[in-house]
């Protein structure tokens, strides 16, 4: 009975063992070949659980996700212009063909980069070269990145990848470069700076020109106007003074007399130097002889 439930028990882990041997599960983010003996025998694309032969299959397995590839450093491409730019990238792709994926680079994941890398970086450096700095930075750069797109992919599908996405992070200058671009830069914003200034300074000079001259338009028509009103006024004062002098040519002389009278001797202490028989003290002296 120990014996027949030993033989059992032995039974029971050869068939787990052999179970073990023959299932795999592929997941749903992966892809798997079946080789035998070294050889490709089967690919599997679904997920699912399947079976191989124990000792003589092996299942390798390769991620069927987006894969990123990001430059741990920027690389150096020529404009049209003969000028130096550090471009920093990412590369977006996947697997798309296991079996071809696996003939062409081992299944190599760092083989598969680097191929996809050179590729780009060989059609940027075509590319930079008809363009110059001003398109790479901005102009045509979206442009750009479509074209190393489509390139890149019709090469990498001999590698059994899709490459979904070319991305250029950065676009810069190099330092030695960047020195030079930005003393001209400043150079240049002084230039338009300074062009403005006088363009302001003319303009100011213009204004209070303008001002002035309106200034002295408008004194000379007031003076005018003033002096106008002034002889209108005179004039008006003279008649005034000449029909009062018809009517009463004796009381306007008295009256006259009165007012020279009163705008001589303002002050206590105002003097007047006359001759005691001047015409000046006619009136007084006729006040006098009444008094008497």
């Amino acid at each position: 009975m120990k014996q027949n439930l030993g033989l059992l028990l032995i039974g029971l882990v050869l068939v787990l063992i052999v179970s073990a041997l023959s299932l795999y599960v592929v997941d749903q983010r992966q892809n798997a070949i079946v080789f035998r003996l070294g050889e490709v025998v089967d690919v599997r694309r679904d997920p699912g659980l399947y079976f191989k032969v124990p000792l003589l299959d092996n299942v390798r397995y390769f991620d069927v996700r987006i894969l990123t590839i990001d430059t741990a450093e920027p690389e150096r491409f020529l404009t049209s212009e003969k000028k130096n730019v550090l471009v920093d990238l990412f590369v977006k792709w996947r697997i798309t063909d296991v079996r071809q994926y696996y003939v062409s680079v081992q299944g190599n994941e760092a083989l598969a980069q680097t191929r996809l890398l050179q590729t780009i970086n060989d059609g940027l450096r075509a590319e930079f070269g008809n363009r110059t700095v001003h398109d790479v930075v901005s102009g045509e750069r979206d442009k750009i990145m479509t074209l190393m797109r489509d390139k890149a992919n019709e090469d990498a599908k001999k590698i059994g990848v899709d490459v979904l996405d070319v991305r250029l992070k950065r676009v810069d200058l190099p330092q030695e470069v960047s020195v030079d671009v930005y003393r001209r830069m400043e150079a240049e914003r002084k230039r338009v700076a300074n062009e403005l200034r006088s363009t302001g300074s003319a303009e100011s000079e213009k204004i209070r020109a303008d001002a002035d001259r309106q200034r002295e338009v408008i004194v000379a028509q007031a003076y005018r106007e003033a002096q106008r009103v002034k002889g209108e006024g005179d004039g008006k004062a003279s008649a005034i003074y000449a029909r009062a002098y018809e009517k009463n040519a004796e009381f306007y002389a008295f009256y006259r007399s009165l007012e020279a009278y009163k705008a001589s001797f303002r002050g206590r202490h105002d003097v007047l130097v006359i001759e005691p028989n001047s015409e000046f003290f006619k009136y007084y002296r006729s006040s006098g002889k009444t008094g008497k």
